[in-house]
């Protein structure tokens, strides 16, 4: 294998990582942002106000973008999979 070809792997893991966090950091994010503003306009500072949200909003997103995820995964596994014989092939 190739120093090129490890290092379109590692961009390849690294973006997947991205797409398969991102639906859960952005609902996080948003849930966090809209708590957040609704504390500064109560002034009510409790650390689970804010907290107990966006474990139920992330838990959620979990539930509904799982499926997309899934597929997402199984695809990325399959190609990574399927090069493996071409990179053997190499030496």
């Amino acid at each position: 294998m190739s120093p090129n070809e490890a290092i379109d792997l590692v961009r390849d893991a690294i973006l997947m990582s991205l797409v398969v966090g991102s639906p859960l950091l952005v609902i996080g994010m948003l849930v966090g942002l809209a708590i957040g503003l609704i504390q500064a306009l109560t002034q009510i500072q409790d650390q689970t106000v804010s907290t107990v949200p966006k474990l139920v909003a992330m838990t959620l997103a979990i539930v509904i973008c799982l499926p997309w995820l899934t597929d997402r995964m199984l695809e990325y596994t399959s190609n990574l999979l399927q090069e493996i014989p071409l990179h053997l092939s190499d030496r």
